[in-house]
């Protein structure tokens, strides 16, 4: 069963870089606690130097993507949403049965603009949740209804970037 008394939302949204980032930092401090981590990462399938990394914390953070292997570029195929499907009853599992402390809905935003989860699916998950889990959702252009159930929201703001000068992802570094 979980172990904090109480949980909370988190929220980290925005239009800059290190939403994913902030979520997988408190993951490790949670993990250096002997907290038990859930992520789950919508419309990701591709392999990162984070997965590579949270690979060492196997037994205390599972990671699971639900999401091809590309970018969804224009309408979500059957397939994107079926992931989507598969990765939002996983969420809902982890958040209620409390046998995570802290459940990480990573792109989750990005998931109910682009409707691979409907933002309903996502507040009951909330609601049913277990008294102690802690819940960090994060992504670009957060529904006004998520604003609404988070108790922590962090917005990342750009206010320089150096793809705006033609850099490329970098490996270790992006991605």
């Amino acid at each position: 069963m979980a172990c904090l008394q109480k949980g909370y939302v988190h929220l980290y949204t925005g239009n800059g870089k290190g939403k994913t980032t902030a979520a997988l930092g408190l993951a490790l401090r949670a993990a250096g606690a002997g907290l038990r981590v859930y992520i789950v990462q919508f419309a990701k399938g591709s392999p990162t130097g984070e997965l590579t990394s949270l690979d060492k914390f196997k037994g205390v953070i599972t990671v699971r993507q639900f999401g091809r292997r590309s970018f969804i570029r224009g309408r979500p195929s059957p397939a994107d949403f079926a992931c989507a499907a598969r990765g939002m009853a996983a969420a809902a599992r982890a958040v209620a049965e409390g046998r995570y402390d802290v459940v990480v809905l990573d792109e989750i935003c990005g998931a109910c603009r682009c409707n691979l989860v409907r933002t309903e699916k996502v507040l009951e998950a909330l609601e049913k949740r277990h008294k102690g889990v802690e819940v960090v959702m994060t992504g670009r252009n957060a529904p006004e209804e998520l604003v609404g159930a988070a108790d922590l929201i962090t917005e990342m703001k750009e206010v320089k970037h150096y793809f705006m000068n033609g850099v490329k992802a970098r490996k270790g570094i992006e991605f």
